[in-house]
């Protein structure tokens, strides 16, 4: 297949490699001369990447190259999908299959990204949505170390083509039909993984992390019900899967995020900061989507505080050790 990736960071260029290994015709589109040129004429992403990517790999500027595409791979932060499916839209010739890896919601509108792009992209030129999106991390996948994630879609044949399309030796895909479920899962886990960060910023350790991630998943699943998503969803990939990777690895850049804002303040963070940390965002959506629909969210609100309020951290954990003692309990409906 002739396939376009969105992107040249570090998750477009890992699956770019993913996809020209299993024998397709790749081509990524960026707008960075350095990362353009470096994929090019050196055969590495030295931005991201210490070690050289697949020779059959090419990139360009120009967004015209979407032209003859039979599958469009959007690999940029959840706020410029809108933006640059809007420029892409214009070349698509045929209708295609959009693959959408980003884990957030629209800023304003508080929509999951395949809404983002099912507004954004005439129908017309669209076949199907798919979002690809699971426990991964781009540093891990160019080193072709094994893999898996979910294709997740309410066209169950799109899907499979995208399964298909990806899975080999090291990759491997699974299938979902639970769009709202699987989207919510990944983008509310970067909320509990800059809370991760947080703790051990501020010196605490595995025993106050695995509880973060129990209680974590209990908020994610209370969340993702609430809006429509299944709770088994929330046992697989884009639920635990993606919470324990994101949580654990300094890979993870909502993990770094929240040990740098545990370490030296969120002020300094947001001063300093110049990577997109899907969570930041995120938190803010959960948060007031959370208040609108009376859904408790203790992990939520206390880094929206950290964030947005200048509470410390430290005392941001003391007011979750604070709360009232309960029975514990995941349940959907039961207050954390």
């Amino acid at each position: 297949m002739r396939i376009t990736v969105l992107g040249t960071g570090s998750w477009g260029t890992a699956l770019a490699q993913v996809l020209a290994d299993n024998g397709n015709d790749v081509v990524l589109w960026g707008i960075s001369d350095d990362e353009v040129n470096d994929i090019n004429e050196n055969h590495h992403n030295s931005r991201y990447f210490q070690a050289p990517i697949s020779e059959a790999l090419r990139a360009t500027k120009e967004i015209a190259c979407v032209k003859g595409s039979d599958v469009l791979l959007a690999a940029v932060p959840s706020m410029a999908i809108e933006s640059v499916l809007k420029q892409a839209a214009e070349y698509v010739d045929t209708p295609l299959i959009v693959i959408n890896v980003a884990k957030g919601f629209h800023p304003v509108t508080h929509e999951r990204m395949s809404e983002v792009i099912r507004k954004t992209m005439p129908e017309e030129k669209t076949k199907a949505i798919v979002s690809l999106i699971g426990p991964s991390h781009a540093e891990e996948v160019i080193l072709r170390l094994v893999t898996c994630v979910n294709a997740v879609s309410d066209d169950m044949e799109a899907a499979e083509t995208v399964q298909k399309l990806f899975s080999n030796d090291y990759f491997r895909v699974y299938r979902n039909d639970d769009v709202i479920g699987a989207e919510v899962g990944v983008a509310v886990k970067n909320i509990i993984a800059l809370a991760s960060g947080i703790l051990e910023g501020i010196g605490q350790g595995d025993n106050a992390r695995a509880a973060l991630m129990t209680r974590g998943l209990a908020e994610m699943t209370r969340f993702g019900t609430a809006l429509g998503g299944r709770q088994e969803t929330y046992l697989g990939l884009d639920g635990v899967g993606d919470l324990i990777v994101t949580c654990t690895s300094r890979h993870s850049r909502n993990f770094m995020a929240g040990l740098q804002i545990g370490q030296e303040g969120a002020d300094s963070f947001f001063r300093n900061n110049k990577k997109t940390v899907e969570g930041v965002a995120a938190c803010k959506v959960v948060y007031n989507e959370a208040k609108k629909r009376g859904i408790e969210m203790p992990i939520t609100e206390q880094i929206y505080q950290v964030l947005y309020e200048g509470k410390a951290p430290a005392e941001a954990a003391r007011s979750l050790m604070a709360r009232d003692l309960k029975p514990e309990t995941a349940g959907v409906y039961q207050k954390n």
